[in-house]
């Protein structure tokens, strides 16, 4: 079951496209949704999210329905949790929770198992006392602490701990990736970046031509994947990244900061959009804001309008004449190479559509940036 609230920071339009979002996300985790659940509310409750009505409602649902898990599309604090749970009598999670979830069934390195591991206790950590909150009840009173207040500062030193190892053993992961990078030479390094599920592994897997794992569910790249590719004498290291996400979690992307560094240190960007999803442009804005917030907002950019056949498919009536579609889609292609200054390609990766554009354009910018940066190896450009 999802809930999610209108509020003064998001229009129903927006809620319903995060709540189609989170219902991915669930689905992903292997759970289905059977309800969502809406309200109108000009600030979040601060007991129990939704108001007192709405909650009465959901607990109905829960009863009838048998409902086991109740997953909100905002962060909630711990009481919020404890509240709601009690209240519902079923474990109550939110968004961050649930993407920290999928990440820690995604890692498979050991640098991804300890990044989630420290976004996982970092997400913790604030929470605490509002998941103790029913060991507060058993005892004590004035003059004495209870169980639970004991329970939560011995549970508080123990998450503290572990963060504090878990930091120091990234670091030295880090110090491990630093070096490998260094090793890699004058290569010119090209990143694929995007929002999660827009095809980038597919076009990894086309563009260099090896396996890397891909499938029709969100973050199933977590690690990065770097491999050497040549085109005309002209080789470059290209890597394949973690997806972004809106509301990502914060200490998520605190502790990845190390994988994003494959992002940060690119010569050239990448940037793959779902042109089919009905908010692709929102969901470009979301991996600009990340891009600024890592700095990685300022390189060469080539964005690559991938999925163009579905978005032929959803766009286009079957009856809607070949001359019209031609110049709708000629229309689509002119507005996108005025926002980016000409520096984008229309692609199908499934399909393998327009290809060969694609790589004589990004042959065309590593030829330039060897250019720039390395002017003596000639051989290169």
């Amino acid at each position: 079951m999802l809930v999610g609230l209108v509020y003064k920071q998001q229009t129903e339009e927006q809620l319903r496209e995060y709540l189609s979002e989170l219902a991915f996300l669930a689905e992903t985790a292997g759970a289905k949704t059977e309800k969502i659940f809406i309200q109108k509310l000009p600030n979040p409750d601060s007991r129990t999210f939704v108001g007192k009505g709405k909650l009465e409602e959901i607990k109905k649902y829960v009863q009838a329905k048998g409902i086991d898990l109740a997953i909100f599309d905002d962060e909630l604090t711990g009481a919020q949790i404890g509240n709601i749970s009690d209240e519902l009598g079923i474990k109550t999670i939110d968004r961050s929770d649930l993407i920290l979830d999928i990440f820690a069934r995604r890692a498979k390195t050991a640098q991804a198992k300890v990044q989630v591991e420290l976004a996982q206790y970092q997400y913790i950590l604030p929470r605490l006392r509002g998941m103790w909150k029913h060991l507060e009840r058993q005892g004590g009173g004035i003059g004495s602490r209870g169980p639970g207040e004991t329970e939560i500062e011995t549970d508080r030193r123990i998450v503290k701990d572990k963060i504090a190892l878990l930091r120091k053993k990234l670091a030295e992961i880090d110090k491990q990736a630093i070096t490998q990078r260094k090793e890699r030479g004058t290569y010119i390094r090209v990143a694929l970046v995007g929002y999660t599920n827009v095809g980038k592994s597919t076009i990894m897997t086309l563009l260099s031509k090896s396996e890397v794992f891909a499938e029709n569910k969100l973050f199933a790249t977590l690690d990065t994947t770097t491999r050497k590719v040549v085109y005309e004498q002209t080789p470059f290291l290209l890597s394949d990244t973690v997806g972004f996400i809106r509301k990502l979690p914060h200490h998520l992307v605190e502790s990845f900061k190390s994988t994003l560094d494959e992002v940060r240190e690119a010569d050239c960007l990448l940037h793959v959009v779902d042109i089919s999803h009905p908010a692709y442009e929102d969901q470009m804005g979301v991996v600009n804001k990340t891009l600024q917030e890592i700095g990685a907002f300022d390189k060469p950019v080539l964005t690559i309008f991938n999925k163009m056949d579905l978005y032929e498919e959803r766009t286009f009536d079957e009856w809607l004449d070949d001359e019209v579609k031609q110049d709708l889609l000629n229309q689509l292609k002119r507005r996108w190479e005025h926002e980016t200054n000409g520096s984008c390609v229309f692609i199908s990766a499934t399909q393998r559509r327009n290809i060969d554009e694609l790589r004589s354009t990004i042959l065309g910018k590593v030829k330039e940036l060897y250019q720039q940066r390395y002017p003596y190896l000639t051989q290169f450009y």
